[in-house]
């Protein structure tokens, strides 16, 4: 164990993520750590070489691509399209997830029951399964876990929330959601990553804090001096951001007008 040296480690897990499976990559290397780790304890070596082997330093963050986006105005058809659709439960129920928290789809198609605490209402989205690669606190809406308590019976039994339905052992494809859409009539006009667009559009037009907007959706401040000194998770504002999101939602499948919130702080 002593010969093998931490780049030969950075490599494999350069390696690993090149072939498009970077969720692996993070397994692999926490893996390799907590061998070394065991090692130490049972004095096999004298310290560990791979402590300082941190993934956000070894993966570069993949670029933003923006893909197409349903307007606000198209939300009322859609919302009762989701509702009358015959397809998989478990996609209708993720898709809805990825609209009540704002998050990737693949963060919703790899969620994990461990990461859930539905009496808290919070989802915590570790390291490796997340784009920057820096642990994720989603405040859940009411509708959120209302739909996560509609999941347990499907696969509640499951470490994955949204298990593939021929697969169980492996999530929802990557095409399942954007397959979805394409029946119900928005081929090429909507992506279900296309939905953290859209709720971004409708908070910033209602007033909701910038900041609070993009640390919802797990954005990286470009400014580097700013990101030093601006650390806040505004869990708070973000979890009446969120609810108010959810209830949005609601109105605008029901025909209701949604009041604006007074803007956050």
């Amino acid at each position: 164990m002593a010969s093998i040296k931490p780049g030969e480690v950075r490599a494999a897990i350069v390696k690993i993520e090149a072939r498009g499976a970077a969720d692996q990559a993070g397994r692999v290397l926490q893996r390799v750590k907590a061998v070394y780790r065991w090692a130490v304890i049972h004095e096999r070596i004298a310290s560990n070489p791979m402590l300082d082997l941190v993934l956000s330093e070894i993966l570069k963050p993949r670029e933003v691509q923006h893909r197409a986006a349903m307007a606000d105005k198209e939300l009322p058809e859609f919302l009762r399209k989701l509702d009358a659709y015959e397809g998989d439960p478990h996609t209708v129920h993720a898709l809805r997830m990825v609209m009540l928290t704002a998050t990737r789809p693949g963060e919703v198609r790899g969620a994990r029951w461990a990461e859930f605490d539905l009496d808290a209402a919070l989802w915590v989205i570790p390291p490796e399964r997340m784009k920057m690669r820096a642990e994720h606190r989603v405040p859940l809406s009411r509708q959120a876990v209302e739909v996560l308590r509609s999941m347990q019976a499907l696969s509640g039994h499951r470490e994955l929330v949204f298990p593939s339905p021929v697969y169980p052992s492996k999530p929802l494809s990557e095409n399942t959601f954007n397959s979805a859409l394409a029946r119900m009539g928005y081929k090429n006009t909507a992506t279900a990553h296309g939905f953290r667009a859209l709720f971004s559009t409708v908070a910033n037009e209602c007033g909701w804090n910038p900041d609070v907007i993009e640390r919802q959706l797990a954005h990286k401040e470009q400014n580097e001096i700013r990101a030093a000194y601006h650390r806040s998770t505004y869990m708070q504002d973000r979890e009446r951001l969120m609810q108010w999101w959810a209830d949005y939602l609601d109105g605008r499948k029901a025909g209701n007008v949604v009041p604006m919130p007074r803007r956050t702080a």
